[in-house]
């Protein structure tokens, strides 16, 4: 099985050093309590970013949703933007990184007096965990593709657990990627609770039919950074984009399909169900990871 997080191996991995609330410590050593409310109840926001030549990429974009959506939950993060900034920069000094490292930063509403749900429970404050590792997507990928099945399990409504937080409750999805493995392919392809397709377990979905672009509505997915710059790249570079609702009949006859995040940045669908996508040319998807590519360098440049 592949997976759009498959990274080529990278033996440094094995010692990297991680922030555990102001500490930097061994891997080996980074440790929360089982009291904490993230490992006892998934009661915590997280947010995946990329090095790119000392620049993490689209940082202020990614500050945005997550202390947003540490807001919505009533998660007192204990530090602001530049607060998270350093703790990142020294992550990353301790680690000796510069450029394809991957940074997963992680907060929780912290200890908890009793093992019971109630959020006043956790009366200590919040735990920071970042997590940086050297990860270069494996270059299969990009030539293979991903294999999607659909699969029963949706993503919820706004009322029920909204899709757009990036919390640390994710056995929906979980239970989506199960079913997606159980059916033989590689990440399942979600709809949403309307019938029409939605994303993946992991990644926001686009396909590609006669030279226009699909992506869903965005009501009922995480609304990834990625997802928005490649929206952006088409608008400003001429590419027919539309967020709509469409059904599994309209991506079975794309012409191409791909998957945004920021690990794999866009990563190529070789098929849906068994059903091949497109031809394997895939000529819109190389142009858009050509855009993207000179996107970063430009915003690199800018930052750096």
């Amino acid at each position: 099985m592949s997976s759009t997080h498959d990274a080529q191996e990278d033996i440094r991995n094995r010692d990297i050093q991680i922030y555990v609330n102001g500490d930097i410590v061994h891997r080996d050593e980074a440790k929360v309590s089982v009291y904490d409310a993230g490992f006892m109840l998934g009661d915590g926001i997280w947010e995946g970013m990329r090095l790119y030549n000392g620049v993490w990429a689209f940082f202020d974009e990614h500050m945005d949703r997550f202390f947003n959506s540490c807001k919505a939950i009533s998660i007192d993060v204990g530090m602001d933007k530049a607060g998270i900034a350093a703790a990142m920069r020294a992550t990353q000094e301790a680690n000796g990184m510069q450029d394809d490292a991957h940074c997963r930063l992680m907060l929780t509403r912290g200890l908890k007096d009793k093992p019971f749900q109630h959020p006043a429970l956790s009366t200590t404050g919040s735990t920071l965990v970042i997590i940086m590792e050297h990860s270069k997507p494996a270059d299969r990928l990009q030539s293979a593709g991903i294999r999607l099945a659909s699969v029963p399990q949706v993503r919820g409504l706004p009322m029920s657990q909204d899709p757009k937080l990036n919390s640390h409750s994710k056995l929906n999805c979980i239970i989506a990627c199960l079913q997606a493995e159980q059916a033989g392919a590689d990440e399942g392809l979600m709809l949403d609770p309307h019938g029409f397709v939605n994303t993946t377990n992991a990644c926001n979905f686009f396909i590609v039919r006669r030279g226009e672009v699909w992506t869903s509505t965005g009501d009922y997915c995480m609304n990834g950074v990625t997802r928005q710059k490649v929206i952006d790249l088409c608008r400003a570079n001429g590419i027919p984009v539309f967020e709509k609702n469409y059904s599994l009949y309209e991506a079975y006859g794309a012409d191409e399909a791909f998957l945004t995040g920021t690990f794999g940045a866009q990563t190529p669908v070789a098929e849906i169900d068994g059903k091949p996508i497109g031809d394997g040319e895939r000529p819109m998807t190389r142009r858009i990871q050509a855009l993207y590519k000179e996107m970063i360098r430009e915003h690199v440049a800018a930052v750096g």
